[in-house]
C-alpha cells in the first residue's frame, strides 16, 4: 500500500503539460501506426526473385557478373521507366550475399538515394549524400557546440558502408555533387573540413579527430540508374562504371505482366482481354496500373470479370496510345523499300523508305527530306554546335556515292526521302535503304519483296557497321521480313539463330553488293563473265555497278 501511495504521489508532483503531452503524443502515434490502407497492387506483384524479372535476362545476367563477383564493379543501368531496374539492383545485393566468393556480406546495406530530390548547401551545411559537418554557430549543435567543437554528419555513402548505394535518377545529379562523388569512389572514404575545426584543440573528441584525419569510411559500389542517354551522362562517371541496358518491355513480356497483376488482384480476364491490355500499355507499371484501375471499375459494378470494354475505358480515359503489330505490305511501290532501325525504348522497327525524283535544271537540284531530322545540336563544354544530322549526311553520302560508283549525278532531279509515320527518324543506318529506294526511283524497278535493309554508306559506296543488329532482325522477323542486308562488318556467328528461323541474312561491303541483293529477283542484270559488273538500265542508259 505505501509503494502505490508513493507512486500516486509521485504522479501528482510530476509537472503538467510534460509526461502527459509526451504520452498523448506517443498514443496518437500508435493509433496513426495501427491502421493502414489496402497494399498497392504495385507492391504485390513487384518481383520477389530475379525470375520475376519480365524480358530482361541478358541485362541480369550482366548485372550478376558485375556485381556478383569476387571484385564487384560500379555499375550504370540505362533503361526506360518501370521495366525493373530498381528490383534487379536490390535483388543482386542479396543474390551477391549468398556467394561466398562475394565481399558482400550480412551486413551490407542497400542504400537508396533519388538524386533528383538530394537537397544540399554549397557552404556544405547539410549534404545528405555525402556528408557534412555541423559547425558551433549552427542552431542545435549541442552540448559540443557550446564548446566549440564541429560535429561531423555521415551521408548515405558512409551508411553504404561495404553494401550497395543505389542512386535512381543519377543523371539529374547536381554537377558539384557528382565531382564530390566521384572523388569518393576514387578515395573510398569521404573528407570533411570546418574552419571550427584544428588539431591542436584538446576539446575535440578523439573521434571527431579521427575523422577530420582520416575520414569517413565509403568503401561501397556504386549502382546508378537513369533513364537518360549514355552521351547525357557525364564521361568522368562512365568511366568509373560497367554499363548495363534494360531494355523495353514487348507486348508478350507486357502481358504476362498484365496475367500476373489481374491474378494477385484477385480477377479475372481472358488472353484476349491482357493482350489489348498489354498493347496499350508503355511499361510494366503501366500494365500493373491499368489492370488495377480496370479491375477496380469492375468490382464496382459487381464483376469479378475484368472485360475488354474495361481496358477500353481506362485506355480512354488515361489518354493511352495503342501499339499496333508491325507487318509489311507484300508489294511496295516503285521507288519504296524497307529500312530497320531502334526505337529510344531499344525495340527494332521495320520502315517503309519511300524516294521521289522530280527532273529540274541540269545541276541545280534539291535534296528534300521529310519525317526525318536535318538538324541536330551538340552541346559541348562551352558552347551550342549545330550540325547535318547523320540523316542529312548519309543521304549527301548516297548522293555521291552514286556519281562514283554509278557515274548518274542525281544533282539533276529534286530528290525527295520520305519515312512515314510520323516519327523522326535519325541515325547513320538507313544509308543503303536510301540507297535502293533511290536506285528503285532511278530505274523505274521494284526492289526485292520481303527484303529489308540497315547499313551506313560512304560517299565512295563502302557500307559500314552500325548498331542494334539482333534487335532489328527481331523485329524484321516478327514483321515478315523474309530477307535482310547487314553491314559485313556487323555480321557474328549468334546470328545464325535468325537463319535458322528462316530469315535470309545477306552481308555486304559495297553498294554493289546491296544493288545486286536488292534487284536480283525483281530486274534482268546482265552479269560479265570477265568482272564482277552488273548491268542496269537507266532511262535508256547504261549504269555498271
Amino acid at each position: 500500500m505505501s509503494i502505490l501511495k508513493k507512486k500516486k504521489n509521485d504522479k501528482k508532483t510530476e509537472p503538467k503539460g510534460v509526461i502527459n503531452s509526451e504520452s498523448a503524443e506517443l498514443n496518437a502515434l500508435y493509433r496513426m501506426r495501427s491502421r493502414s490502407l489496402s497494399v498497392p497492387l504495385s507492391e504485390k506483384v513487384r518481383p520477389s526473385k530475379m525470375c520475376d524479372i519480365v524480358g530482361q535476362d541478358d541485362a541480369i545476367r550482366a548485372l550478376r557478373a558485375a556485381i556478383c563477383s569476387s571484385n564487384p564493379q560500379h555499375v550504370i543501368i540505362y533503361g526506360p521507366p518501370g521495366v525493373g531496374k530498381t528490383c534487379a539492383a536490390r535483388l543482386v545485393l542479396e543474390e551477391a550475399k549468398k556467394n561466398k566468393f562475394s565481399p558482400f556480406d550480412e551486413r551490407s546495406k542497400f542504400v537508396e538515394v533519388d538524386a533528383s530530390c538530394v537537397r544540399f548547401d554549397e557552404r556544405s551545411i547539410a549534404d545528405p549524400l555525402l556528408g557534412s559537418v555541423h559547425d558551433p554557430i549552427y542552431q542545435g549543435a549541442g552540448s559540443l557546440g557550446t564548446s566549440g567543437v564541429p560535429q561531423p554528419k555521415a551521408g548515405a555513402v558512409t551508411r553504404a558502408h561495404c553494401g550497395v548505394l543505389f542512386l535512381d535518377e543519377i543523371g539529374e545529379l547536381h554537377p558539384l555533387q557528382m565531382n564530390k562523388l566521384l572523388k569518393v569512389l576514387e578515395d573510398r572514404k569521404v573528407f570533411f573540413e570546418s574552419a571550427y575545426y584544428s588539431p591542436d584543440n584538446q576539446s575535440i573528441p578523439a573521434y571527431i579527430h579521427d575523422i577530420f584525419a582520416n575520414g569517413l569510411p565509403a568503401d561501397f559500389r556504386l549502382v546508378g540508374a537513369t533513364t537518360r542517354q549514355p552521351d547525357e551522362i557525364p564521361s568522368a562517371l562512365r568511366s568509373r562504371c560497367v554499363e548495363l541496358f534494360f531494355r523495353g518491355l514487348s507486348v508478350e513480356e507486357l502481358f504476362k505482366i498484365a496475367r500476373q497483376a489481374c491474378q494477385k488482384l484477385g480477377c479475372i480476364m481472358d488472353d484476349e482481354t491482357a493482350l489489348l491490355c498489354a498493347e496499350y500499355s508503355a511499361s510494366g507499371r503501366d500494365a500493373v496500373n491499368m489492370v488495377q484501375m480496370a479491375g477496380s471499375s469492375a468490382q464496382n459494378e459487381g464483376r469479378n470479370k475484368i472485360r475488354l470494354d474495361d481496358i477500353e475505358w481506362v485506355a480512354s480515359v488515361c489518354r493511352r496510345c495503342r501499339k499496333s503489330t508491325q507487318k509489311i505490305r507484300e508489294i511496295l511501290p516503285v521507288g519504296t523499300t524497307l529500312g530497320l532501325g531502334v526505337s529510344s525504348l531499344g525495340f527494332g522497327a521495320v520502315m517503309e523508305v519511300s524516294c521521289t525524283l522530280i527532273k529540274c535544271e541540269k545541276g541545280r537540284g534539291r535534296i528534300i527530306i521529310d519525317g526525318m531530322a536535318e538538324e541536330e545540336e551538340v552541346q559541348l563544354a562551352s558552347r551550342s554546335v549545330k550540325r547535318r544530322s547523320t540523316v542529312r549526311a548519309s543521304v549527301e553520302n548516297v548522293r555521291w556515292a552514286f556519281l562514283k560508283c554509278f557515274n548518274v549525278d542525281c544533282r539533276d532531279y529534286d530528290v525527295i526521302f520520305n519515312v512515314p509515320g510520323g516519327v523522326v527518324v535519325d541515325g547513320p543506318s538507313a544509308g543503303i535503304a536510301f540507297a535502293v529506294a533511290l536506285m528503285g526511283a532511278l530505274t523505274k524497278r521494284r526492289a526485292a519483296l520481303y527484303t529489308a535493309f540497315t547499313g551506313e554508306i560512304t560517299p565512295q559506296g563502302e557500307v559500314k557497321c552500325v548498331g542494334g543488329i539482333e534487335e532489328k532482325l527481331q523485329a524484321a522477323y516478327k514483321a515478315g521480313v523474309k530477307r535482310v542486308v547487314i553491314p559485313k562488318e556487323s555480321f557474328v556467328d549468334s546470328l545464325v539463330l535468325y537463319k535458322e528461323k528462316g530469315l535470309q541474312i545477306f552481308p555486304a561491303d559495297d553498294i554493289n553488293e546491296v544493288m545486286k541483293t536488292a534487284f536480283a529477283e525483281n530486274t534482268s542484270l546482265n552479269r560479265s563473265e570477265k568482272s564482277n559488273i552488273v548491268n542496269i538500265r537507266l532511262d535508256g542508259e547504261d549504269v555498271y555497278c
